[in-house]
């Protein structure tokens, strides 16, 4: 399989995360990809003309689009314990933090992109709103922590803990550790999992002075 792949996209690291807890990981070979809002990259628009990644493209020569329909698409392919529960219960509690996880990730890149723009179009009504959403996002996973650490590892783990590790790569200034304790010691032990040591976001290449995600 080819992925359309990036080291510092958050996307990306769910994808990739997935491929290491699946065992698929040795079965994808990964395609460096810059993107950007200002640049569309022509090579990545031939398999997916949104110039986003990750993509994949399958043995059969299918493109998937979209971090959480690929990590689906990977599940399928292995007989050990799923990213998807099958359980009812688990199943539902694990696709609610694969979505909360989702756009506390959209929430934070699109924040990102505000604080990129010159300082005199910034809007601080903007900045204010995308505060709030976080405090209020991490006052609610600090409720949960419990219930993370508790159920069987899943999309929604994946998807929070990409999240948090955006908020720590992109978003230092936030210390979004403090005051949630119970948030804190749960991101921990995701780290040490070794799919998330594996995946861990590195410096490369800058192209036309952006850099990529």
């Amino acid at each position: 399989m080819k992925l359309h792949w990036s080291p510092r996209s958050p996307f990306v690291r769910k994808v990739m995360i997935a491929a290491h807890e699946t065992g698929l990981v040795d079965r994808i070979e990964r395609v460096r990809s810059v993107t950007s809002m200002l640049m569309p990259n022509l090579p990545l628009m031939l398999d997916n003309p949104w110039s986003k990644i990750p993509t994949l493209v399958t043995d059969e020569g299918l493109v998937l689009f979209d971090s959480d329909v690929i990590i689906e698409y990977l599940d399928s392919l292995h007989a050990n314990t799923k990213l998807h529960p099958i359980e009812p219960g688990q199943r539902w509690r694990a696709l609610r933090w694969r979505a909360f996880g989702s756009e506390m990730l959209n929430a934070l890149i699109l924040w990102r992109n505000e604080r990129e723009r010159p300082a005199e179009r910034q809007l601080a009504v903007l900045h204010d709103a995308f505060g709030i959403k976080m405090t209020m996002g991490l006052k609610m996973l600090e409720g949960e922590a419990s219930q993370l650490t508790a159920a069987p590892f899943s999309v929604g783990h994946i998807a929070i803990g990409c999240a948090l590790g955006y908020a720590d790569l992109r978003f230092e200034s936030m210390r979004w550790r403090d005051g949630h304790p119970g948030l804190s010691t749960w991101h921990a032990e995701f780290m040490r999992r070794p799919s998330a040591v594996n995946t861990e976001p590195f410096d490369d290449r800058v192209r036309g002075g952006v850099t990529p995600a």
